[in-house]
């Protein structure tokens, strides 16, 4: 059943003010309440072993964070250098984002999806699709109020909601239901101080997908409780044996409550550009705009050209990228598979998502992972405690590399 999580900030009252006669050592300042009640940051553990080995000279092989190794595009770079050069480029961008690249990416969406977007006021640029997430519950959720929020999931969302000071409601993907959220098992309670729902498909940890149905279930939910519908769609192009993610725009209706991030980041291996869009209800963007016009101003207008590249130039490198992509993942299923790990490849993302052997926790397979083959993955359980009994690997690192690590976990029994 789902779980609805209240955070509460601690009183700030309750803590001692600083003596300002004495002197002001490092760390004196309290920090605000809110950071209290943040979650482990999720690689502080593994980061602190994977450094004790490495001074001892051990060769690692980081499988960890998913940032895709493979080199931006020629033509993706080169428009970035031109517009660079422009003058014009030098100053404040408008937070909303060049009209030229949201009318790019309205016809990149109309070309993938068969969705028509007004540029004007059905797209929203973002700095990469991690602020669009963060600031849209900053937008929408007060004190108290609701988030629903598919687990194990993006960071980010319980995050966000923790910063606006609401409750989370966390759904869990659970292997028996195909990695979907069991909608009917919301409670009631939750339901009445909903405001929005976040989903993410194909998911991040997972790699699973979904199907139209569930999204045409999905819209139904949000219009009946007139919750906004979030999903996160960040991987919809990183595809493999002949699947295409679907859009929740695509579903009759969904204009009404939805809109969908998009990012730049793994499509086109653009991660360090912070370049993405949010489409839909324009209303909803039109509050997360407001948000977005006070804390920040846009991304770099060069970016925005280079974006404009992206969405609008050749395209077939996706094919090429995603190719590299499923020959890592079937090297390092195969080689779990010969260590006695029940590994199956996903249809999508660059992600491996595997129950652990035997009886090991999330936490103490990682462990052991690294410390005994060298490889660093990640516990499940730092992505919700669905995730608890798995781990997920990255396929970002060179072909050499999956290659070694594939030898080094064909060695590694951790049956017993």
């Amino acid at each position: 059943m789902p779980k609805l999580r209240s955070r509460k900030s601690p009183r700030s009252r309750s803590r001692p003010r600083p003596d300002s006669s004495s002197a002001t050592p490092s760390g004196v300042f309290p920090r605000a309440g809110r950071l209290t009640v943040l979650p482990p940051y999720l690689f502080a553990a593994i980061d602190r072993k994977k450094r004790d080995l490495l001074q001892q000279g051990r060769d690692m092989v980081d499988l960890g964070i998913g940032d895709p190794d493979i080199p931006t595009a020629p033509h993706i770079v080169e428009a970035l250098k031109l517009a660079a050069e422009k003058p014009a480029n030098h100053r404040y961008p408008a937070y909303e984002g060049m009209l030229s690249f949201r009318t790019a990416a309205a016809r990149w969406f109309g070309g993938r999806f068969g969705v028509d977007l007004d540029p004007k006021t059905e797209v929203l640029s973002l700095i990469g699709s991690k602020e669009g997430i963060g600031h849209m519950v900053l937008a929408y959720c007060n004190p108290g109020d609701v988030v629903l929020a598919t687990e194990p999931g993006y960071p980010v969302y319980k995050i966000g909601t923790i910063f606006a000071g609401g409750q989370l409601c966390e759904l869990p993907l659970l292997e028996k239901n195909n990695y979907l959220p069991n909608l009917s098992a919301v409670p009631a309670a939750a339901i009445k101080k909903a405001r929005m729902f976040f989903f993410n498909y194909p998911n991040n940890p997972i790699g699973a997908v979904c199907s139209m149905d569930f999204l045409e279930e999905a819209v139904a939910f949000c219009r009946k409780h007139r919750i906004i519908l979030c999903h996160d769609a960040a991987y919809t192009e990183v595809a493999f044996d002949g699947y295409r993610s679907p859009s929740v725009l695509q579903v009759p209706g969904a204009r009404e409550v939805s809109i969908e991030f998009h990012s730049l980041s793994k499509t086109y291996c653009m991660t360090g550009w912070r370049i993405g869009f949010a489409v839909g209800n324009r209303d909803i963007l039109a509050g997360l705009g407001a948000i977005k016009t006070n804390l920040d101003s846009g991304i770099f207008q060069a970016v925005q050209e280079a974006g404009i590249a992206a969405l609008s130039g050749d395209q077939s490198h996706i094919a090429r990228n995603n190719e590299i992509v499923r020959k890592r993942r079937d090297v390092l299923v195969q080689a779990l598979r010969d260590a006695g790990w029940n590994a199956n490849p996903q249809r999508a993302t660059f992600y491996l998502w595997v129950p652990t052997p035997g009886k090991l926790s999330s936490a103490a397979c990682v462990d052991r992972v690294l410390t005994e083959a060298g490889v660093v993955c990640t516990p499940g359980s730092g992505f919700g405690p669905s995730g608890e009994g798995y781990v997920r690997f990255s396929l970002t690192a060179p072909d050499d590399r999956i290659a070694e690590a594939a030898r080094r976990l064909r060695k590694l029994d951790l049956r017993a």
